[in-house]
């Protein structure tokens, strides 16, 4: 099939001038950019920090790090094994294998839960998807792993990472719907009337 006369658009090479030909004014635009901030010292304190001895204060509310497995008010893991996280993630980072709840306010809960920080990309995504709040990304950046296999966060280092950030961001602690994972939850709400088909 031809492409019609009318949907073609000819375009022209500019013509340069000598000194563009050289590229002096890129040059020397580019120099300048180079010794502005070089020379601005005011501008190099404020952004400049001796890295590892002076940190950068992060924004809590906003930054995604290092994620951590939150616990509910009675110290559990706050994961009910839904599979919203993993089903969510975009770098399917998130593996988790669910097992029957030793706890009578939930069904399931998870026997192992497993994030590959190295694969994931910090979307925030397993975080949005979360019905109970119990995966989050912590203002944590400086995690180190001398092997793949130590950047694989199970479980336990999840709930390590919780136990070390849980005073600089607390757990939002939302109410859910047919879990007893809050506190402060409504008793008097009626639970939906769900029928199960087999």
């Amino acid at each position: 099939m031809a492409i019609p006369d009318e949907d073609i658009i000819i375009i022209q090479e500019p013509e340069l001038t000598a000194s563009e030909r050289l590229f002096l004014p890129q040059i020397v635009g580019g120099l300048r950019t180079t010794l502005r901030h070089m020379f601005n010292t005011k501008r190099r304190n404020q952004v400049v920090v001796q890295y590892p001895e002076q940190k950068r204060q992060m924004r809590v509310e906003n930054y995604r790090g290092v994620h951590r497995l939150n616990k509910d008010p009675d110290g559990r893991v706050a994961c009910v094994a839904c599979f919203m996280c993993s089903t969510a993630c975009p770098a399917h980072c998130i593996h988790i294998e669910a097992g029957e709840s030793p706890w009578p306010d939930r069904e399931k809960y998870p026997v192992k839960f497993d994030i590959d920080e190295l694969r994931c990309i910090y979307c925030g995504m397993c975080e949005e998807a979360c019905p109970c709040d119990a995966i989050e990304l912590t203002p944590q950046y400086d995690v180190i792993g001398h092997t793949r296999e130590e950047m694989i966060f199970d479980k336990e280092k999840l709930l390590d990472v919780y136990e070390k950030t849980k005073d600089v961001k607390p757990r939002k602690n939302p109410p859910v719907t047919d879990y007893g994972l809050t506190g402060g939850q409504d008793k008097s709400v009626a639970k939906p009337n769900v029928e199960r088909k087999i």
